[in-house]
């Protein structure tokens, strides 16, 4: 494939063996020639910046859970030779609890999922968002997402999450493509966050499987409604953006879509997140749907739980406010 080593033979090829290079063959020196000099990472917790500090990511979380393995569900792509690719790439780990940022060695074995986008350009990834569901490494190993949240910020890490503000300009500035089931995918998505719920009985399967925050498996449209309008009451006027849409219909697959979106605003309705606090609040999410003959058929959505609790009970702190949600 032209851009990148001989050695790949497409796109997914590239981000499904250098994945497995790095994280399961233990080549942490790769990332030399893998991530450019001057990576972002932008993840729901904050931003890293450079090959350094990947490298000492990926230790510590190998440190953290040292037999983690990272099954490639799909990577859903758009872009070219030319201009570069934008990967987004959904993965389910599986890893035994060594101890670590999540508190003391468990021994237990846990599952949870990933999805990264990363933009990609002669043979290196130069910009990255990565979301990990951190709330089903918690709900495993005991704790609640809000529990996970008060004890990182009384271990005395008070670094206020990502938001918009502290974003830095990388070097991909594309939206994805124009396909149709991308179309198809934002429409629902913006009918959802105006409050519009009906859309899920007309465009979801009735027998939908749905991955969702907190390691849930669940199926069907009322759980599908159930877990949409939690989220859009706790933030019932927060302003909805979709950041990137790919969608995909490729040989033996269904037709998919990939979207990266987020919500900014004022957390000031029940829902999700317990009880109101005014806390201003960025939820970073991303979305990978399946499409079937009965419509919206599979699910995975995620966002980090944990760190838009850190952003409440930060200012809740902060303002006097009740903390316990």
């Amino acid at each position: 494939m032209k851009g990148f080593d001989s050695q790949f033979s497409d796109l997914p090829d590239y981000i499904l063996k250098c994945t497995a290079m790095i994280w399961e063959g233990r080549q942490i020196s790769a990332l030399n020639w893998h991530y450019g000099d001057d990576l972002l990472v932008r993840t729901p917790a904050g931003i890293s910046r450079g090959n350094a500090a990947g490298k000492a990511n990926t230790m510590a979380t190998l440190t953290e859970f040292p037999d983690r393995q990272l099954l490639g569900e799909d990577v859903i792509w758009c872009g070219d030779e030319d201009a570069g690719f934008l990967s987004s790439h959904r993965i389910i780990s599986t890893a035994t609890h060594a101890g670590g940022a999540f508190g003391p060695a468990s021994g237990r074995k846990l599952s949870f999922r990933t999805i990264a986008d990363t933009f990609c350009r002669e043979n290196r990834v130069w910009d990255e968002w990565l979301i990990r569901d951190n709330a089903a490494i918690a709900v495993q190993l005991g704790q609640t997402a809000q529990d996970a949240a008060r004890a990182s910020i009384l271990s005395g890490d008070t670094q206020m999450p990502f938001t918009p503000d502290t974003d830095i300009a990388g070097p991909y500035s594309g939206q994805g493509n124009d396909s149709e089931w991308g179309i198809k995918h934002a429409e629902i998505l913006y009918r959802i966050m105006a409050a519009d719920f009906t859309v899920i009985g007309a465009e979801y399967d009735r027998a939908c499987q749905l991955a969702l925050p907190g390691g849930l498996d669940v199926h069907g449209r009322e759980e599908a409604t159930q877990f949409w309008l939690g989220l859009r009451s706790a933030f019932p006027n927060a302003e909805f953006r979709i950041d990137h849409q790919i969608g995909r219909c490729d040989p033996s697959m269904s037709p998919r879509s990939a979207i990266r979106w987020s919500l900014t605003g004022c957390h000031e309705g029940w829902g999700r997140f317990g009880r109101p606090t005014g806390a201003q609040v960025h939820v970073m999410g991303v979305s990978h749907v399946e499409f079937g003959p009965w419509g919206l058929r599979r699910e995975t959505t995620l966002f980090d739980e944990i760190a838009i609790w850190k952003q409440i009970l930060l200012q809740a702190d902060l303002t006097g406010a009740r903390s316990d949600a």
